[in-house]
């Protein structure tokens, strides 16, 4: 039986065949070196206030000068103006907002952050501009909280049965939660190596009130099929984590799976991945020409988002399938890397005109590749020295970069046509979590849950809109 492995912590070599297939608010602009890697490199020479909110509960230190550029003599500087259904400001630089939300229940901690551990919390964007937080309890079970345009909790939280938490995303009749739930093995027997409990992927349909509607299991497991037998998809100690995505109609789960094989009279365990379309009914959208049962093995970072341009779900992999950053079903590479134990997939967003960027780490050194229906056409090296990296959509013609540095993340604004840095590198103060991800509002903004202030909260950190 084969042996996987954790990237982000540990590498395990696997002996099967690799060929298988987002309480207190505050506001703060902090300035960053623009050329330097990820560490703060001071106050600017402008004068900067430190403030403190209106609740009492943290500082805010605006600095005064976090302008993308020096401003030509003469011209003016365009005044803040409100954006999109929740009026937020947008500025000529980004400001970052963070709000100490309780949730009251216990949240599930950060731990090692390792690829196979569970994920905390996951936010996604409301078309009214508002938010679902989704957290995972200490309880064994997946909490979900609406938040208002002031990133506060609205109304009482509900939950449901999920031992990880992988996604949420929303639209205007609520919304989906991606989570893992508790299977069976069977009997198998394996062909080597511990048992570990065998474990399903779901889907789960919410109203506007945070209720259940429907859910619908996207691995394969029943009354017939357990985890170890001959051709189960489902979840092991594996790497699994997943990402949602939504056409307007169908959502669309991507995530790690684990792949049951006859050996003889035994069964081999394999990694890969899995995408699975359901509808707005719950049911599973057979032959839908962009799933597929697996597409990249080994895999990791799965990432993916709706196209509209070509009416396809777009999706990267990292796989040590030769190494790279790759497009599954079927595979084609976008990027060389290597296998050296740092190879990470951070995420995927539309490029301005046509195709994708998407953020990856080698040697702890991002890079944004762009690429199409192929191989990449451009590469940028950042600044950012991380192993981690995160981007995501950040109004018109922009997306941001963002990464871990020190306790809390550093943030670069880069052109998502062109590739091109956007002003000065900036300070978001929440922890970072290797692999959580930032959402992007229709308002320009873009938000990120973190950590909170203790056991039973969650920050939320919005970089609010550009001009």
């Amino acid at each position: 039986m084969s042996l996987p492995f954790e990237l982000s912590r540990r590498r395990v070599v696997i002996a099967a065949a690799a060929g298988l297939a987002l309480a207190a608010t505050v506001g703060a602009v902090a300035a960053f070196s623009s050329g330097g890697g990820a560490g703060p490199a001071g106050a600017r020479d402008a004068a900067a206030a430190a403030t403190r909110s209106s609740d009492g509960d943290a500082a805010a230190l605006t600095a005064a000068d976090a302008s993308a550029g020096p401003t030509p003599s003469g011209s003016p500087i365009a005044p803040p103006k409100e954006t999109g259904p929740c009026g937020r400001t947008a500025s000529a630089t980004p400001v970052v907002r963070v709000t100490d939300v309780g949730v009251g229940s216990a949240v599930t901690g950060y731990g090692r952050e390792g690829d196979t551990d569970p994920l905390p919390m996951a936010i996604a964007a409301t078309p009214d501009g508002g938010s679902w937080l989704a957290w995972l309890g200490t309880d064994g079970r997946v909490h979900l909280g609406r938040l208002g345009c002031d990133d506060r909790l609205t109304g009482t939280p509900t939950s449901f049965d999920g031992i990880d938490l992988q996604d949420v995303s929303a639209d205007a009749n609520g919304g989906v939660l991606l989570v893992t739930r508790k299977g069976d093995c069977r009997t198998g027997p394996l062909c080597g190596g511990e048992s570990s409990p065998c474990n399903t992927m779901w889907m789960v349909r919410f109203d506007t009130s945070g209720r259940q509607v429907w859910e619908r299991q996207v691995t394969n497991l029943g009354s017939g099929l357990g985890g170890y037998d001959n051709g189960a998809r489902f979840v092991w100690w594996y790497q699994h984590h997943g990402r949602l995505a939504y056409d307007g109609s169908n959502y669309a789960a991507y995530f790690g799976v684990a792949i049951t094989v006859q050996n003889g009279s035994c069964v081999d365990i394999h990694e890969g991945d899995r995408m699975q379309v359901v509808n707005s009914s719950g049911a599973l959208v057979t032959g839908h020409r962009d799933s597929f049962e697996v597409g990249c093995s080994h895999s990791w970072g799965t990432r993916i988002a709706w196209d509209p341009r070509s009416s396809h779900f777009a999706m990267v992999c990292a796989t040590d399938n030769s190494c790279r950053i790759a497009q599954p079903h079927p595979y084609r590479t976008v990027a060389a890397g290597a296998c050296d134990g740092t190879l990470f997939g951070g995420d995927l967003v539309l490029a301005t005109s046509s195709g994708y960027w998407t953020a990856w780490s080698q040697g702890g050194t991002a890079r944004l590749e762009h690429f199409g229906t192929g191989a990449s056409d451009s590469t940028v090296k950042t600044a950012a020295k991380t192993a981690h990296p995160h981007l995501v959509t950040y109004g018109p013609g922009r997306m941001l970069l963002a990464w871990e540095s020190g306790s809390a993340m550093a943030a670069q604004v880069y052109d998502s046509g062109r590739g091109s840095a956007v002003g000065a590198q900036f300070g978001i103060g929440v922890k970072d979590h290797d692999y959580q991800a930032f959402k992007a509002y229709g308002d320009g903004s873009a938000a990120y849950p973190a950590a909170g202030a203790n056991s039973t909260s969650i920050r939320v950190a919005r970089v609010m809109p550009m001009q």
